[in-house]
C-alpha cells in the first residue's frame, strides 16, 4: 500500500551544505522526542529486494543510487536493517548546483556524502502511520524534525530547509523507504 502525502517545499542547495560540513558552529536539536514506533512490514510487493535492490530498480533514484554507490554505503543498506530510508528523487537532487553535487560524488569527499546519506537513514523500519510530529534520530546522529499537518509529512533538516514527503511505505526486505523531494541537509559542524 502506498500512501500519497503532499506538503510546501522550502528550495535547498548544495552551497549550503558544504558551508555547513565546513562550517565550526555546533549543531543544535530540540528535546522533544518522535514517537515512532518500529513496525514489521506487510506491505511489500518487493519483500526479497533489499533498500539498495529498490533504489537500484527505480529510475527516479538514479542519482540517489549514484551517490549511494560513491559513498561507499550499498551494501550497507543492503544489510540485515531494518532501516527507513528517506529517498530524495533526482528532481531533489536536479534542484542542488550540479558543479557542487559532482564534486560531493568524487572520493576525496566520500566521508562529506556519506555524512549527508546518513541523514537520509533511520535505525528501525518506522511506517507512515506511526510517524508523529518531533525529532528523529538520524543513522547519522543528528535530528531530523517531523510535523504533520493534516495529512501532510514536513521534515525540517539542521538547516531549517524543508522536504515533503511524496510516498510513503515503499517495502523493501530489510525496511521501508519514504520518497521525498529534497535533499536533507545535517546542522553545520
Amino acid at each position: 500500500m502506498r500512501n500519497r502525502l503532499i506538503a510546501g517545499l522550502a528550495a535547498v542547495t548544495l552551497v549550503g551544505a558544504l558551508a555547513a560540513c565546513s562550517s565550526d558552529e555546533g549543531s543544535t536539536s530540540s528535546p522533544t522526542p518522535v514517537e515512532a514506533s518500529a513496525t514489521a512490514s506487510s506491505t511489500g510487493d518487493d519483500m526479497g529486494m533489499t533498500i539498495t535492490d529498490t533504489v537500484a530498480a527505480n529510475p527516479e533514484f538514479s542519482t540517489l543510487l549514484a551517490a549511494v554507490q560513491a559513498a561507499d554505503l550499498g551494501d550497507t543498506l543492503a544489510g540485515e536493517g531494518p532501516y527507513t530510508v528517506f529517498a530524495p528523487t533526482n528532481d531533489a537532487f536536479a534542484a542542488l548546483p550540479a558543479k557542487t553535487l559532482n564534486a560531493l560524488l568524487k572520493p576525496a569527499n566520500q566521508a562529506q556524502l556519506a555524512a549527508i546519506l546518513t541523514y537520509h537513514v533511520v535505525d528501525g523500519e518506522v511506517m507512515a502511520a506511526d510517524v508523529m510530529p518531533g525529532n528523529l534520530t538520524t543513522v547519522n546522529g543528528a535530528d531530523i524534525t517531523v510535523s504533520v499537518d493534516g495529512g501532510d509529512v514536513i521534515l525540517t533538516d539542521g538547516q531549517g530547509n524543508q522536504a515533503m514527503v511524496t510516498e510513503t511505505d515503499v517495502a523493501a526486505s530489510n525496511g521501508v523507504i519514504h520518497v521525498i523531494d529534497a535533499v536533507l541537509l545535517p546542522p553545520a559542524q
